[in-house]
């Protein structure tokens, strides 16, 4: 059975993510006040629903509630993304996903049955930051405040030589999830594969450890 998301609010964030969850096969339905916004997505997605969804009485009549995840994704109006997700909360939803502006506005949302926090700008824009201070950097994911997940280009250093001879863990400390190359991708990475240029290392580890690889 597909799993069935549903976005409130299709800014460019919650239509980003609509089209994308539409293309991995999920059944998703999106809200949003403005009709022009609702037409231009209506082809792209499974249902498309012009509504209020700061009225309650909207949001039980679609029956938001039998979704597996709701999506706020209310743009600059922080008072109806705290009223929806709210109400959501209360209507039953199992999942909540909640975009926020800033800390405190995050803050909120969890305080009120948010079951994650998303801060769209704040997260591109680290992102893009570690990937222009070093030309090996090609993408970056905070999972905690101390804790990342980063994908690496091989050092020169690295190629011909397998993860016992680099020494990894004891040098950088952190560890090898997946190597790319070319197309392809291991998930079962062992200690004795040997990297090859243009291989790209998906590692994971402490903020501190990552930059020992940022600054190498």
């Amino acid at each position: 059975m597909k799993r069935q998301f549903c976005i409130i609010g299709c800014g460019r964030f919650g239509a980003t993510v609509a089209n994308k969850l539409t293309e991995l096969g999920c059944e998703v339905m999106v809200i949003d006040t403005n009709e022009e916004t609702i037409q231009n997505i209506a082809n792209d997605v499974t249902y498309a629903v012009q509504a209020d969804a700061t009225d309650e009485n909207s949001l039980k009549s679609i029956g938001v509630r039998n979704f597996d995840v709701v999506v706020i994704s209310i743009g600059e109006n922080i008072q109806s993304s705290i009223l929806v997700t709210l109400m959501v909360k209360e209507l039953g939803v199992r999942h909540i996903v909640a975009k926020a502006q800033n800390e405190l506005h995050g803050k909120v949302l969890s305080k009120i049955g948010a079951n994650r926090i998303v801060y769209p700008e704040k997260e591109m824009g680290i992102r893009i930051a570690k990937n222009l201070v070093s030309d090996n950097i090609l993408d970056y994911i905070e999972l905690a405040p101390d804790y990342s997940i980063m994908e690496v280009l091989a050092l020169d250093e690295w190629i011909g030589k397998n993860l016992v001879e680099i020494n990894m863990r004891a040098k950088y400390g952190v560890n090898v999830m997946a190597i790319k190359h070319g197309t392809e991708i291991n998930i079962a990475v062992t200690a004795d594969i040997t990297i090859k240029e243009g291989d790209i290392l998906v590692v994971i580890g402490h903020n501190d450890d990552l930059k020992k690889i940022e600054n190498a």
